[in-house]
């Protein structure tokens, strides 16, 4: 088991190994890299895409979101802010039509959508045609 000297802050997007001090938003920066190694140990090949409305009350996200910029693209994750939650959401779903690209360069892709209380509710169309359309075969929203 490691000591608490053997941790450090730089620590937090790694995963190979067994402790890292995070904080919640760091969490959620996280995450999609521990989707993404999931994937790979099941043997798929995925990409991430990251997108929301920059006025939502996760405020600071973003702004990790680009701190971990390097990190998260090594990993083949996009952080890409919508104009608005509608537009972001759009992206998203668009995302889960990779079945119908040819030469697709990943087995699918999995994507995280953030937003405030108003555009959620003004994205319900969106919500619904994303609901509607699905995720493909190995993607997750």
């Amino acid at each position: 088991m490691a000591s608490t000297t053997d941790i450090s802050l730089d620590d937090k997007y790694r995963l190979d190994g067994g402790s890292a001090l995070v904080g919640g938003r760091q969490v959620l920066v996280r995450l999609p890299l521990v989707q993404r190694e999931l994937d790979r140990r099941r043997g798929l090949n995925t990409a991430g895409l990251i997108s929301g409305y920059r006025g939502s009350p996760l405020g600071g996200y973003d702004m990790e979101l680009w701190k971990a910029a390097a990190t998260l693209n090594a990993n083949d994750i996009i952080f890409q802010p919508g104009l608005n939650e509608d537009l972001a959401l759009t992206a998203l779903a668009g995302s889960q039509q990779i079945d119908f690209l040819p030469g697709r360069k990943v087995d699918g892709v999995f994507g995280i959508w953030y937003g405030k209380g108003p555009g959620i509710d003004r994205s319900g169309d969106a919500i619904k045609h994303a609901n509607l359309q699905g995720v493909s075969a190995n993607g997750l929203t």
